[in-house]
């Protein structure tokens, strides 16, 4: 239940406030409270877990290796909490964030219910006004805004789409009651990474699944599996090691840097090599792939023409498999990973419908009227992405110095300094945002949590108030961000750009200088006392 509006008083302002309780904002909020600073944490939802805790549809589930994932500030956190599989599904990750708030007494100071639409500046006291959507209200010395890059639901703007009676649903915001599919006729409208594990999931027990597919993408197996009782033992004893390797991963994962290139292999060695990587779990498909496969088109080439053997191999329909394979891309963006996936098409109750040659026309009551004719449905799911980096950012009416907004400062795409902090807004930081991760993201956004508090910490310690950006830091990180020198493997058309929205800037939302650069720069901005920062201190009226 949301909570009831209220005047505020003196226990509703503290020197931190963070927004969200995902990965991020818990760790946030632990790092806070541990640093001595007084702090609350305002939560949409009824839950923590952020991600985790919305997206709770049928075999949603980690693709990093659930122990790369989870915390690694407390050693007895890590031996006592025990991942069943290797890519953990929702239920079990909803658990653990759980079992972390409450372990470390975390929860006295979440408040539940309690979605933020509106954070104000005021520049005499230096103190943030934050109100949520019930009318109460919270003050803040220091906002953090942890609100995550997959918190924006995203469906198209199909016409008609309100005058359908059935039922609709977008994995982002999947209801706690668990869906009826038994004997339904279900539209599935996407394929990224939520699609593909859907697929599978509903493939028996429908009446029949309609896939709606934009864009095809390389898809691999996810290849998850039971962490059997002898491996539980050997993370839990290389703690250490694991942790140290952790925090300094360019990718955040526990994945060895493949540095041998194709040509150094036979054309049939690199068959087995490739056989290796299909049968390899998540994401070690690029990063301990060939060291030039992202590099070298025509490694890449062979890699996809492996792929593409793959999957004719195990679709029985031709045509089918021909729609599944990407003409128009090379491998290497951010993959969706698939358990059955390919498989599920040679389900007789499974279609596949390719938007290119067959786009959708409208909604109707009773379906969705295609080019070629009128389909009907019992139930829609619209598994068409997210409002990626910025959207949730955008939406909490975040007003700045002279009253500015963000999503106007934002208005040609974000603007940041090391994905954390943005000129204009003092004593505002946004770990786990835009121009952060390149990898793992709880690695990153936890590289960025440390930096806010340090932050926070200096600027308490020197005597100030107020800390703030200037606009040639953020001007240099943003320009590096939006450099097309550094390389990106993904399409521009992508969410990773903002090109899934319409009227959204195409701009770089990820960090393409990866972490290395990141943390390089942080420790640079921590060693040489916050070069890039301006420091204030309120007169004792004002604060």
């Amino acid at each position: 239940m949301s909570e009831p509006p209220k005047k505020p008083d003196a226990a509703d302002q503290v020197d931190v406030l963070v927004v969200g309780s995902g990965v991020t904002g818990i760790y946030q909020l632990y790092r806070a409270r541990e640093a001595g600073f007084s702090v609350k944490l305002l939560e949409a939802g009824d839950g923590v877990g952020g991600t985790w805790y919305w997206n709770r549809y049928p075999e949603a589930r980690f693709d990093s290796e659930s122990y790369t994932y989870g915390y690694l500030f407390s050693q007895e956190l890590w031996e006592e909490w025990e991942w069943s599989e290797r890519f953990a599904g929702q239920p079990e990750i909803e658990r653990y964030f759980n079992h972390v708030v409450d372990k470390f007494d975390l929860r006295r100071d979440i408040r539940f219910g309690a979605e933020v639409v509106s954070a104000v500046w005021d520049e005499p006291t230096g103190i943030w006004t934050v109100r949520t959507r019930a009318g109460a209200e919270m003050r803040a010395r220091f906002l953090v805004a942890a609100t995550g890059i997959l918190s924006v639901p995203h469906i198209p703007d199909v016409p008609g789409r309100e005058a359908f009676r059935g039922e609709q649903h977008h994995p982002g915001r999947w209801p706690k009651t668990p869906v009826d599919f038994a004997g339904k006729r279900v539209a599935l409208v996407g394929t990224g990474a939520s699609g593909v594990q859907l697929v599978p999931a509903l493939a028996d027990e429908v009446a029949s699944l309609t896939v709606f597919q934009r864009t095809p993408d390389w898809c691999t197996p996810l290849n998850n599996g039971p962490l059997p009782p002898e491996e539980q033992a050997q993370l839990k004893a290389d703690y250490e090691r694991i942790r140290d390797t952790l925090n300094t991963s360019p990718s955040g994962f526990l994945h060895a840097i493949n540095l041998r290139k194709a040509a150094e292999d036979s054309a049939e060695q690199r068959q087995v090599f490739y056989e290796k990587m299909w049968n390899g779990p998540g994401f070690t498909k690029l990063t301990e792939n060939y060291l030039d496969m992202l590099t070298d088109p025509d490694v890449n080439a062979e890699w996809c023409e492996f792929m593409a053997r793959k999957i004719r191999g195990i679709v029985a329909d031709p045509a089918t498999a021909d729609k599944l394979i990407p003409a128009d891309h090379y491998a290497g963006r951010r993959p969706p990973f698939g358990t059955g996936y390919y498989e599920a098409y040679n389900n007789p109750n499974v279609s596949l419908v390719s938007l290119l040659d067959t786009p959708i026309v409208r909604v109707t009551e009773t379906g969705i009227e295609t080019a070629e004719g009128a389909l009907d449905f019992d139930i829609i799911i619209w598994a068409t992405g997210y409002d990626f980096g910025t959207g949730a950012l955008n939406r909490l009416g975040v007003r700045g110095r002279d009253g500015i907004a963000l999503e106007e400062h934002w208005a040609d795409g974000p603007r940041s300094f090391l994905g954390i902090v943005t000129a204009g807004f003092p004593n505002f930081f946004f770990p786990g945002g835009p121009h952060g991760a390149l990898g793992n993201n709880p690695r990153y956004s936890g590289d960025q949590v440390d930096f806010v508090v340090d932050a926070l910490v200096h600027t308490r310690d020197q005597g100030h108030d107020v800390i703030e950006v200037t606009d040639a830091a953020e001007r240099t990180w943003t320009d590096m961000m939006n450099d097309d020198k550094n390389f990106s493997s993904f399409l521009k058309s992508s969410y990773f750009y903002g090109g899934n929205i319409p009227g959204k800037p195409v701009r770089q939302l990820l960090n393409p200088t990866g972490r290395w650069t990141l943390q390089k720069m942080i420790a640079e901005v921590n060693g040489n006392g916050y070069p890039e920062f301006s420091f204030a201190k309120l007169s004792d009226e004002a604060a």
